[in-house]
């Protein structure tokens, strides 16, 4: 952060008399584009770095600096990580951001208290004005008819105009360019002393037995608030102390962080671990792993150079770990999202082929081992060429064998038929009985549903329907025992022999 002297005070004016009139975002933005422009000017100071001794210091841990940046930095990321997990799921996202923002006065006010940088006074000060933000909410909201987001918008706004204010004229003291006060606008681990880590540790450690010892009454109130308050838990206070212990971690994390981009390690590594797993315990771990990732990358390469803040760097390393769960997550990410829905199909289509052929051989009573190209495609409604890719993809999944223009199926290939039949036909069956639904109306869902029966649930269909042979169109259903007969023969011949498997 560059000091007045270096141009940002006429900059700093400009922002807060605009940060009352324009929407949050704008003046997000334009206080980032302050901040560059400030910082630019210092750039070239990286070339003067040697950036391989500065990484060997770090990861040698040489300096008591680099050790105070490092603990405090895995400190705050465990802290946000397991608070934001709550935020997160109780859907508070702005409450974190209206609070990061609403702690500079309290900031700005400690210092002047006695005029040092005293951790314990700034951390009081802060956590006051934090508190004093959540409860004008609060008020606000209870006697006006303003939404939340509205609300929370104009607190954001006016606590943060306020605290700018006071920043300014913290610098223009004359000792204001050596007060510090300005760090905590964007962080930086550099200026982490011992006294703030031994600080985080205390808050870090309440923070994590608070959750442990109240994780049941966390856990319910932020997904169920009905169920626990008809239980009889105190809704109102655990609310009041998960914002207290939220507004401890805000506070700590503005030293590394800075109030600006304080609620992304708050919000980021949680909403990673959201995407990941569906259970609370391990969303915790998860956004805990992340937040000291974040953490311990934003702290090593805000060393690497003189100028480079902590604050961008932890945010740019927790949205890295958000950008690979969102694209490469196993069950929600895009990527394998993607996959799964091209695996879906592909094996849809090999299934649908796999049916075809079982229906070309059923058609002509099973005279005969192989299908040719031109009975499938006649079948499928489809060209020769798209009935070749088909049998073509049939022999590299193992279903099938080729010879010139015939097909033949593999063991594999003909279970794998017979499943998918026998499937279809239960399930219409079914259909017609116990839904009533007209027999010439049941072949589309069945189409649909035929890929994603289970073994268990075929097993029930059948017996809830006595073991019935017939499906509503008078075609036979295998059975469980023609399949596995037809396996044995398949195992013992080499080849299928379609007309002894339905010999009954």
């Amino acid at each position: 952060m560059c000091a007045p002297k270096a141009g940002c005070k006429p900059a700093l004016r400009i922002y807060t008399r605009r940060m009352q009139v324009l929407p949050r975002v704008v003046f997000f933005l334009a206080f980032m584009a302050i901040s560059f422009s400030c910082h630019a000017v210092r750039i070239g100071d990286l070339s003067e770095t040697n950036i391989g001794e500065q990484a060997l210091r770090f990861f040698t841990l040489q300096d008591p600096s680099v050790r105070y940046a490092l603990i405090g930095s895995i400190l705050l990321g465990v802290t946000c990580g397991l608070l934001g997990s709550f935020i997160v799921v109780r859907k508070m996202a702005l409450v974190g951001d209206a609070l990061s923002h609403a702690v500079l006065p309290g900031v700005a006010l400690g210092f002047l208290w006695n005029m040092n940088k005293d951790p314990l006074t700034i951390f009081i000060g802060a956590t006051i004005a934090g508190l004093l933000g959540t409860a004008t909410v609060a008020a606000i909201k209870h006697t006006t008819r303003l939404k939340e987001d509205t609300i929370l918008g104009m607190v954001l706004a006016g606590f943060f105009s306020i605290g700018i204010c006071l920043v300014t004229m913290i610098q223009h003291l004359p000792t204001g360019n050596k007060s510090g006060v300005d760090k905590f606008l964007f962080g930086q681990a550099a200026a982490i002393s011992a006294a703030d880590v031994r600080l985080m540790a205390i808050i870090a450690a309440i923070s994590i037995a608070a959750i442990v010892l109240f994780y049941k009454e966390f856990l319910v109130t932020s997904f169920d608030s009905g169920f626990a308050r008809a239980v009889g838990f105190p809704i109102r206070l655990i609310h009041h102390a998960l914002m207290l212990l939220l507004a401890f971690a805000v506070v700590i994390a503005l030293q590394a962080v800075g109030v600006v981009l304080v609620s992304a390690m708050l919000i980021t590594p949680a909403a990673a671990a959201y995407l990941l797993t569906d259970r609370m315990h391990r969303m915790l771990l998860l956004a805990a792993t992340f937040g000291m990732l974040a953490g311990t990358a934003g702290a090593f390469f805000s060393f690497l150079g003189p100028s480079l803040p902590t604050g961008p760097f932890m945010v740019l390393g927790a949205s890295a770990v958000f950008a690979l769960a969102f694209l490469f997550g196993p069950r929600h990410g895009v990527v394998m999202r993607w996959w799964n829905h091209r695996s879906r199909s592909q094996r849809t289509k090999n299934e649908n082929t796999l049916k075809s052929i079982y229906h070309v051989l059923e058609g002509r009573e099973f005279q005969g081992e192989g299908v040719s190209l031109q009975e499938l495609a006649r079948r499928r409604n489809e060209t020769a060429d798209e009935a070749s890719r088909q049998a073509a993809a049939l022999s590299r999944r193992g279903f099938a064998t080729q010879d010139e223009n015939l097909i033949f199926l593999t063991p594999e290939g003909w279970q794998k038929a017979w499943t998918i039949v026998r499937n279809h036909r239960l399930w219409e069956l079914y259909l017609t009985r116990a839904a009533q639904i007209p027999a010439d109306r049941v072949h589309d869902d069945a189409e649909n549903i035929e890929h994603v029966l289970g073994e268990d649930v075929v097993r029930e269909l059948e017996r809830g329907l006595e073991y019935a042979t017939k499906d509503p169109h008078g075609k036979p259903i295998p059975s469980l025992a023609d399949m596995q007969k037809g396996m044995a023969a398949d195992q013992r011949d080499g080849l299928v022999g379609y007309g002894k498997k339905f010999e009954r």
